[in-house]
């Protein structure tokens, strides 16, 4: 199977942006567990609230994921567009209204 040359070839931090993801969700996971096996000195207890701590947080982080916006480098990106060399990210491009010096 060959790619287009067009076509959208992930970076590998976006390969890794879901283990983050669950990493994340199981850190937090297993310091719960920790701290309700060491209070209420029971493991199914503190199983059953580390899978609910990991279920949660992991929701969570991937709402929150969902709710940033792309920006217009990443939008050019997925588009296969070529961004421009000379526009540097928020210098607002060539003829940006309302500068000084314009």
């Amino acid at each position: 199977m060959t790619q287009n040359p067009g076509e959208f070839k992930p970076s590998r931090r976006d390969k890794l942006r879901p283990a983050e993801y669950v990493g994340g969700a199981a850190i937090a996971a297993i310091f719960t567990g920790v701290v309700v096996l060491v209070t209420a000195r029971e493991l199914t207890l503190a199983l059953i609230v580390a899978g609910i701590v990991f279920i949660v947080v992991l929701v969570v982080l991937a709402l929150l994921s969902m709710a940033i916006k792309p920006n217009a480098d990443e939008v050019a990106e997925i588009n296969g567009d070529e961004p421009n060399p000379g526009d540097a990210p928020g210098d607002g491009g060539p003829a940006a209204p309302n500068t000084p010096g314009h």
